[in-house]
């Protein structure tokens, strides 16, 4: 049978729409933008610094931006990607901190199946994870005296809450327990060994459980610092109760300081709204010696499920310093 140029298109055409719902059925991609905006007004003191009345991005948690995106590959792989960066909302700036690289939040892309998933490029380091898993203030640079013993202006942590260059491998889980281990390279010549880094975690009914370490010596000139951390958690109807206690020791010739840190704190929930309440004591010896004690009390509450309001008093407090009291109010969007 002769078969005319206008037919010979019409089964080009359909072959080609076949062939394509075949791909399409084994290979579906996503892509999501996703975001959240935190803004809080209010006075502003930590230990030994001046009372300041402003609005604050990121009290709460951190505001960002980001995309996000996943392909099925068929027969159970997948290839996942994230791109975040931080932003302060209250001045526009597209960081968090002074030096922030813009897409310091998350710059990865990975494989995953039933091994579990591996993932390269930048992400939270497990001991962060671990550390706002296990406070009711979770991972609030603002407000959580777990995070800011730990992490950022006020913190000792060594090496950020998120590791560049990094090769990140998370587990399945097994019942209620899962692994992740992180391997971020030192890129610079001569560079000395990586940093490395890991956690143990497991939730099974009300109980939560979490063994976190990590090493850091890429941003030393010799010696390293390490760090352990234990985490838990346990719910007891509408109240949680949180507690964590970890060690930090740098040697670096000179410089050779240990620094105990523990935190306490309960969730309440009533309603559509929680009380948050934590305390976190952390002590340095050694070289240098220092304590520093801090103490938050919140209300949070939430007007849907993308939108809750906040009020937070925190008192901060370093030895043979005047105390610091903050008072703030705030608004959290997620979209």
């Amino acid at each position: 049978m002769k078969l005319s140029p206008c037919r010979v298109a019409r089964l080009g055409a359909a072959m080609a729409l076949g062939v394509g719902a075949c791909v399409g059925a084994q290979a579906q991609s996503s892509v999501q933008l996703y975001g959240l905006i935190d803004l809080a007004v209010g006075s502003y003191e930590t230990s030994g610094s001046s009372r300041l009345g402003r609005v604050e991005s990121g009290g709460m948690t951190t505001s960002y931006i980001g995309f996000s995106g996943k392909e099925d590959l068929g027969g159970g792989l997948a290839v996942n990607f994230a791109l975040d960066h931080f932003l302060r909302a209250d001045t526009g700036e597209a960081a968090r901190f002074n030096g922030d690289a813009f897409w310091a939040r998350n710059a990865n892309v990975g494989l995953s199946g039933s091994f579990g998933t591996v993932t390269l490029g930048r992400r939270s380091t497990p001991m962060f994870v671990s550390t706002l898993l296990f406070n009711p203030f979770g991972d609030s640079f603002g407000f959580s005296p777990a995070i800011r013993s730990y992490y950022g202006s006020t913190g000792t942590l060594a090496g950020d809450s998120g590791w560049s260059n990094g090769i990140t491998y998370a587990s399945p889980r097994f019942g209620g327990l899962s692994a992740t281990v992180t391997y971020a390279l030192d890129e610079t010549p001569g560079a000395r060994d990586a940093n490395i880094g890991g956690n143990v975690l497991y939730f099974a009914g009300p109980l939560g459980l979490s063994f976190s370490a990590q090493r850091v010596q890429a941003v030393f000139d010799s010696g390293d610092e390490t760090a352990v951390q234990l985490g838990a958690s346990y719910a007891l109807g509408a109240v949680k109760l949180f507690g964590q206690y970890g060690q930090i020791r740098e040697d670096q010739g000179a410089v050779d300081s240990k620094d105990k840190i523990f935190q306490l704190g309960a969730s309440y929930r009533i309603g559509e709204g929680s009380v948050l309440a934590s305390y976190g004591s952390r002590k340095t010896t050694g070289t240098t010696e220092s304590k520093r004690d801090i103490a938050s009390l919140g209300y949070d509450h939430f007007l849907s499920k993308r939108t809750d309001v906040y009020a937070v008093y925190m008192y901060d407090k370093i030895r043979d310093t005047d105390s610091g009291n903050t008072v703030a109010f705030g608004i959290r969007h997620r979209f």
